[in-house]
This record gives structure tokens, C-alpha cells and sequence, in this order.
């Protein structure tokens, strides 16, 4: 029984249109690729097309001999060749024959070297590779996997960090295995990422440098968002600091839902954009190696795996105070009086400290985060990932689009041409004015290819700082209190004194505030907590 060139399920011979994928098995694959029910070196069938860039095609396939599915990548280096309808062989003219050998003598050699790594539990495994029809091939491992930004939507439209460091980690050795063989990957991304069955991240989309850069024999491929500054720039070298901007980027869009912004956007402004909750939930030791992994100049930027794994680890410092706080967090407040007799540090100034340390990490590293929903743009034309996400970038002479982050949104309607969407739920916004915008889709630079009232704009508009009912936390212990506290997004200091009608231990107010009081999130919240009654020099007699 003949199979579908779509999904490679078995279809009757009567029948032409799929029922499992809808694919229509009476169509010809167009050239420049090839006919579909090729059969290479003797046993692989080529099936439809999976993507193409400026060097190789990507085919889904089958080996006849066992029956595995696979997939096929073929070099075909755009522009520097010719195929005819029907045909499988290249033919290459005399004024390219040179290019066109440099090229393919690269891609030959990159994928051997590649195939010499001993580990390649998080690659996408080569099978077999050979060269005929004048060109060369590689046969990759196929499975059930699905895409990163598929799994990542299933999971709520982020990752924490406790569920990504455990993919990423295995990635990062690869990479770091990779650059030891001296090729690199240079085009981590969302769209280069599958999860398998037992929840592990495998690497593909390689290609050689030629691809992964401007000013090569090649047009080249390069995905928004997660391509370094330097890639961009006419024949640049590319090195271990690009893939490491790469898949900072990939672990950025992991943890917040979001890509950063194009490098060439970046230019212009490059602030991350986070949302305060996002910073919040993250450890701080991560935000920071997110940003020195996403640093513009390549000189300033993490240089190698093991700083990068040692960035993305608690250092002893950091530690250090985080075990103090727990620490002191866990004593009864009279254990922390005596503490704080021996060590002259009053319990409040701990917690103050405690906050300063994370303020500093940030301000050390040059960071101003904006607000911003992490899901911003996941509503655009009902899409669940962000038409921008991972796209290719191409060069574009047209207009393109303004930025109108901070703008009143009256103002961007009197401005704008085309139709504005407003996000009717909003966003709460420390730093943003209510009523202005804090993002958009598409974002400022984006080509419009639109025009009039067909050109849409959808912007998140602020609400204005975030204003949180406190609960009511008396006679609860300090513990508790701070922990729903904390869960509420404020930051929660600690008073004691003694109390005649309060039990030792637990809290006796909020300090200037009561119960249903509505206060901003990320504001200072001070308890009270009580010592029980004072022992007076009678009473201990």
C-alpha cells in the first residue's frame, strides 16, 4: 500500500488526499526540490519538504529497507545551481562552479566533524550521510517529538527554573562539546528545540557558518531574536559568545514566554523587557546571567560555558545570604533577639539587607527592566505563539513600525493609520502611566506590509501600579504571615515588641496598615511581631 508524502501513513491506492494529514499526494514537490518518492542511495524515500534555507533542505523520508522514518537534508545552496521539474541531478554553471564546491566541501566537512562528537544524547542524531546527484546528503533520526515552543505553550507560556535548568544544562555541554571540535552551532532557537517522550531537549537545525552569518556566497538564515549583534555584520567572525547570546536567548524565551528583541531593535534600546512578576519569581543569580549572556558587544558578554554554568548556579555569596535568611526566617523572634544581642545586626536591617543584595546584583549589571505581559502578542490573529517568534530576518526597505511604548493611547490612535487593538484586559505597570502603552505587536522596527486599515496594531495598555488587598495576618505566626505575604508580591520586613494580649510568636499588626487596606504590589510591608508579655524584675522573683 503506497504512503502519503505528507506523514508518511499508509493511504489506498484509490485515494490521493490524505484523511489523517488532508495532504494531496496528486501534487508535484516543485523544483528546485525533489520529486517526491525519490530514492536515494538506495534506500531513503523523499517525502514533502520540511523547510529550507539559503544552504540545505530539510525532507521528511522513510528508509524503504527497514521502514524508519527520517529525515533527509540535502545541500542546495540557493542561487548556485540549477534543477529542472522531475529532475534529481544539480547542474552547476561554469561561473559558479567554484562557489558552489567551496560551499559544499563546508557542509560536508562541518556535518563529519559534527558526526565525530562521542555524546550526542542531546543532538539530533546523523544515520548516514553520502553524496549523489551532484550534491550531498544527511540522514538524521526522525521521532514523535514536538517543538520547544509547543511544549513551552502546554506548560502555561513559560518554564520556571527549577523544570528549565534540567533541559538546558545537557544543551549547554553540547554546545560548549560542539565548539571544542571548533564549529559552532549559531542558531539556538525555540524553532531549533524538540522535547522527546522522556522530556529531554534535543538540538537540530545545524548549518555551517556560511548560513549563520551576512557577507557569505550564502543567503543566510538568521532567527529573530536569537541571532548576536555580530551576525548581522558583513562576514564577521562568529565564535563561542555568539552561541552563547543564542541560547541565553532561547532560556530567556523559556522562562518569560518572550524572545528578546531583534538585535538590530536592541541597537537602538538594549533593555530587556520583563515583567516585574517575571523578576520576582526568578532566582536573582538568573536574571543576572540572562543579562550578561544578552549583552550587545560580544567582548562584554559571558565568554565561556563554564562562566555561563557558574553564572546560572547560586554562587557561594549569594548563598550564603539566602541561607542566612531562611535561616533567621525559621527562628522564633525571641531567638532572634539573643542572635541579634550577639551579633549587634537587628532582624530588620537583615531584611533590608537582603533586599538591598538583589537591587545591587541588578544595578551591577546595568539592567532597567520594563514592564511588560510575557504573553504579549499570543492573542495577535488568535495565534498561541507570536507571529514574530523565532522568524527569519530578512533585509526590508519599507516602512516599518513606530514605537509607541509610553505613548497615551488617544495619541496612538491620532497617530497610527491603520486599525489599533487594545488588549482588554490590560496590565498593572509600576513604572508605565496608566492609560499609556507598554507593548505592542507588532513591535517598533517590524516591516509593514500592510496597508490603510488593513495594517492592525495591538497594544497592552497599563493600568497603573497594582494595588494588592492585604489579608488578615494577626496572631498568625511570623512564618506564615511572610510567606502569604511574600506570595502576594510584597517584601516583608519584621518589628518586635512585647505584647499583653498577643502570643509570643505571633503577629500583633501591620505596621500603618489594617486588614483589606489596598496597597501597591512590591511595596515594604513591616510586622509587628510579638515577644509574649514583658517579664518584669517582680514577676521573676
Amino acid at each position: 500500500m503506497p504512503v502519503c508524502m505528507g506523514c508518511l501513513n499508509e493511504i489506498p491506492a484509490s485515494d490521493s488526499v490524505c484523511k489523517v494529514c488532508g495532504f494531496d499526494n496528486s501534487e508535484k514537490q516543485s523544483a528546485p526540490l525533489l520529486p517526491y518518492g525519490t530514492v536515494l542511495n538506495n534506500k531513503y524515500v523523499v517525502a514533502r519538504d520540511l523547510d529550507t534555507n539559503g544552504e540545505s533542505t530539510h525532507y521528511l523520508g522513510y528508509d524503504k529497507t527497514n521502514g524508519n522514518v527520517i529525515s533527509i537534508r540535502e545541500f542546495l545552496p540557493m542561487g548556485l545551481f540549477e534543477r529542472g521539474e522531475d529532475e534529481t541531478k544539480l547542474y552547476v554553471t561554469p561561473q559558479d562552479r567554484e562557489s558552489y564546491t567551496q560551499a559544499m566541501d563546508d557542509f560536508v566537512h562541518y556535518y563529519e566533524t559534527l558526526n565525530t562528537l562521542t555524546d550526542k544524547a542531546a543532538m539530533i542524531n546523523i544515520l548516514d550521510m553520502f553524496t549523489e546527484n551532484n550534491t550531498a546528503y544527511v540522514i538524521e533520526e526522525s521521532d514523535d517529538w514536538i517543538s520547544f515552543t509547543e511544549y513551552v505553550d502546554h506548560k502555561g507560556g513559560h518554564l520556571e527554573w527549577d523544570a528549565a535548568r534540567p533541559l538546558f544544562m545537557p544543551i549547554i555541554t553540547l554546545i560548549e562539546n560542539i565548539h571544542k571540535l571548533g564549529i559552532g552551532h549559531y542558531a539556538i532557537s525555540p524553532s531549533n528545540l524538540y522535547v522527546t517522550a522522556a522530556g529531554k531537549l534535543k538540538l537540530g537545525g545545524f548549518s555551517t557558518e556560511n548560513e549563520r552569518k551576512r557577507g557569505t556566497m550564502l543567503k543566510s538564515q538568521l532567527y529573530g531574536g536569537c541571532a548576536a549583534p555580530e551576525q548581522y555584520l558583513d562576514d564577521q567572525a562568529l565564535d563561542v559568545a555568539t552561541d552563547i547570546y543564542g541560547l541565553t536567548a532561547t532560556l530567556f524565551y523559556a522562562l518569560t514566554g518572550n524572545l528578546p528583541l531583534n538585535a538590530k531593535e536592541r541597537e537602538k534600546d538594549s533593555r530587556l523587557l520583563i515583567s516585574n512578576n517575571t523578576v520576582k519569581r526568578l532566582p536573582p543569580h538568573v536574571v543576572a546571567a540572562l543579562a550578561n549572556g544578552l549583552q550587545m558587544k560580544s567582548e562584554a558578554r559571558i565568554s565561556d560555558f563554564d562562566e555561563l554554568r557558574a553564572q546560572l548556579s547560586v554562587s557561594s555569596t549569594v548563598q550564603a545570604i539566602q541561607d542566612e535568611i531562611s535561616r533567621t526566617a525559621s527562628m522564633t523572634p525571641i531567638q532572634k533577639e539573643i542572635e541579634g544581642t550577639k551579633s549587634k545586626v537587628n532582624p530588620t536591617i537583615v531584611g533590608l539587607v537582603a533586599t538591598l543584595v538583589s537591587l545591587l546584583i541588578f544595578a551591577a549589571i546595568g539592567l532597567f527592566w520594563l514592564p511588560t505581559n510575557p504573553l504579549m502578542g499570543l492573542f495577535t490573529n488568535g495565534s498561541t505563539v507570536p507571529a514574530t517568534l523565532a522568524a527569519p530576518t530578512e533585509d526590508w526597505t519599507g516602512p516599518v513600525m513606530a514605537d509607541y511604548t509610553g505613548k497615551k493611547l488617544e495619541d496612538v490612535k491620532a497617530s497610527y493609520q491603520g486599525t489599533v487593538k487594545v488588549d482588554a484586559d490590560g496590565a498593572f505597570s509600576d513604572t508605565v502611566p496608566k492609560g499609556c502603552v507598554i507593548s505592542q505587536e507588532p513591535q517598533a522596527g517590524v516591516p509593514i506590509t500592510d496597508s490603510g486599515a488593513e495594517s492592525m496594531l495591538y497594544v497592552l495598555i497599563s493600568k497603573g501600579p497594582e494595588l494588592i488587598e492585604l489579608p488578615n495576618v494577626v496572631d498568625k505566626s511570623y512564618t506564615a504571615a511572610a510567606e502569604e505575604l511574600t506570595n502576594l508580591g510584597f517584601v516583608v520586613l519584621q518589628e518586635v515588641e512585647y505584647s499583653n494580649t498577643v502570643a509570643d510568636g505571633k503577629v500583633i499588626e501591620i505596621k500603618g496598615h489594617k486588614a483589606a487596606d489596598k496597597i501597591e504590589s512590591g511595596s515594604e510591608i513591616i510586622i509587628k511581631v510579638s515577644l509574649g508579655k514583658e517579664k518584669t524584675s517582680s514577676s521573676s522573683n
